[in-house]
């Protein structure tokens, strides 16, 4: 059971990489709905590599496993939405947006620019990879998490 938490923080740290890389390297500017699943990717993942490090028992387990049920179904509706909005981008604006202003206000924008400052336009598909854009692809990895965190959650002995 310990190993799925590092395998959840690993996971995370790697697609907060590939985001580090697809702005920085490919010039793909995130969008206020990126950074808010950026958040949900760090909240998961830190979440589980604080589990891992603590191996709490069956109780600490359940709630470590709330939070981060929590976390990653929450990113996945975020990017859920924003795949609906990419599909149809006359049912929201979200250039400068009050989400925007928002996220760039807070502490953690102005500690860390470079990954979590909103840019972008959340209806801009710069990338797809098997005809799934990046939001498609962070619905599934979220989902997946979440549901590995569930198990988690619901799981009666330690494994």
């Amino acid at each position: 059971m310990r190993l799925i938490f590092l395998w959840i923080f690993l996971g995370c740290v790697a697609l907060l990489g590939y985001a580090q890389y697809l702005q920085h390297v490919e010039n793909l500017p995130p969008c206020p709905l990126c950074v808010a699943q950026r958040l949900a990717y760090w909240m998961l993942g830190l979440t589980a590599l604080v589990t891992f490090l603590h191996n709490p028992q069956v109780i600490g387990r359940r709630i470590y496993g709330f939070f981060m049920t929590v976390f990653a179904w929450t990113g996945a509706v975020v990017a859920f939405r924003q795949s609906w909005l990419i599909r149809y981008p006359e049912s929201f604006e979200c250039g400068i947006s009050p989400e925007e202003a928002l996220l760039n206000a807070l502490p953690f924008a102005r500690w860390w620019p470079g990954m979590f400052e909103a840019n972008g336009d959340c209806t801009d598909v710069d990338w797809e990879f098997l005809s799934l854009a990046i939001p498609d692809w962070s619905l599934l990895a979220l989902a997946g998490f979440g549901l590995l965190s569930i198990s988690i959650l619901l799981a009666r002995t330690p494994r």
